[in-house]
């Protein structure tokens, strides 16, 4: 299981449960008991604090080989994207194979919070299960 994988469980839930207003998310799979805060990078944090206060994005364009017209991604919605007063979050999984898939919906401030007064240096199930709020997929 990868984080392609939870990304296609996650955009099939919120497409049954469109969020009311603008959300971004970065998404995170942990394979263990514990999801080192560290994982979630600098960039990342920064673009999610960002989203909230306006943040302008271009979006990549595909690269197209010499001569060939095949695209192997779907085509781009449109260029560019600005987000502002968006909600934040980072969304773990801690897998469990064959089990049913649970998601952990945190807030971005929420979670820096939680890494900034944490004794250790990773977050576990029952830690994101206090701060976030839990998603059945």
């Amino acid at each position: 299981m990868t984080e392609k994988n939870m990304q296609t469980f996650f955009g099939k839930y919120l497409q049954k449960n469109p969020p009311i207003s603008t959300e971004v998310y970065e998404l995170k799979i942990c394979k263990g008991k514990s999801l080192p805060f560290n994982m979630v990078k600098d960039h990342q944090i920064e673009g999610l604090l960002k989203a909230e206060t306006g943040l302008y994005h271009k979006i990549t364009d595909f690269p197209m080989f010499a001569g060939s017209k095949i695209r192997f991604n779907r085509p781009k919605p449109f260029d560019c994207i600005c987000f502002n007063k968006a909600s934040s979050f980072i969304i773990i999984w801690f897998y469990i194979p064959r089990a049913k898939k649970v998601f952990y919906k945190i807030k971005i401030k929420d979670f820096l919070k939680c890494k900034e007064t944490a004794e250790r240096k990773s977050i576990t199930e029952e830690m994101a299960s206090k701060i976030g709020t839990q998603i059945w997929i």
